[in-house]
């Protein structure tokens, strides 16, 4: 009886640290989230505009196609009529699954949350602005750093050409590409979308996995 005791005793303290971890990896995101990191701006400078979106759980990069230089252009599928390419990062299997409507199954979402997985930039074409898209102000130097940004997360070639992936998209409007880094649940598609705004002195969080966070910031 006292040993069948103790194994419960052991069995509950080991379930409560594992509970424990995603509770405190919640908190501590949550109040990364609302804490903004703010850079010294002259807003009478913040002549040019891009946009954030989010399909509700992952955070895109709008850019005006023909405001992007011809170093990030290079290598992208585009048509006469894009006006705007939105740039997203995240998971290979979550992208890939998802883009060929197969399950994303548990497996396959501890992997990429806790494994470092690999990654694809997603890449949409649109001919006009949304109306759920919100618009962010910036200055040249700043667009100038985002885009360095945006284009050193593309895995490139021998050839210095980016890597797009064949036979994989949502429709006839986007494109994968292969990634630069790893995702995982201290790196996510949100957290791509944060370190950017931070490189290019945009008002960014302190550090947030989630879409939330920005969209906050932003909103306000």
């Amino acid at each position: 009886m006292t040993s069948n005791m103790q194994l419960i005793k052991k069995t509950l303290k080991y379930l409560g640290v594992v509970l424990l971890i995603p509770g405190i990896y919640f908190i501590v995101a949550l109040l990364c989230s609302y804490i903004p990191v703010v850079p010294e701006t002259s807003s009478a400078e913040q002549n040019n505009s891009i946009y954030l979106t989010t399909n509700g759980i992952h955070l895109e990069i709008i850019l005006p196609k023909t405001e992007i230089d011809s170093v990030l252009l290079n290598g992208l599928s585009l048509s006469e009529q894009t006006q705007f390419l939105s740039f997203g990062w995240g998971d290979k299997t979550y992208y890939t699954k998802a883009a060929k409507s197969m399950d994303f199954t548990n497996i396959n979402r501890f992997q990429a949350a806790l494994l470092n997985s690999a990654s694809l930039i997603h890449v949409t074409r649109y001919e006009t602005t949304q109306n759920h898209w919100i618009e962010i102000k910036l200055t040249t130097s700043q667009f100038i750093k985002l885009q360095t940004y945006i284009n050193g997360s593309f895995k490139t070639n021998t050839e210095n050409n980016k890597s797009i992936i064949p036979d994989t998209s949502y429709g006839n409007m986007d494109s994968f590409y292969k990634a630069n880094g790893n995702y995982n649940c201290l790196n996510t598609c949100n957290t791509w979308v944060n370190t950017g705004f931070k490189q290019s002195d945009l008002k960014a969080c302190l550090w947030t996995p989630f879409d939330f966070g920005l969209l906050y910031i932003y909103r306000e």
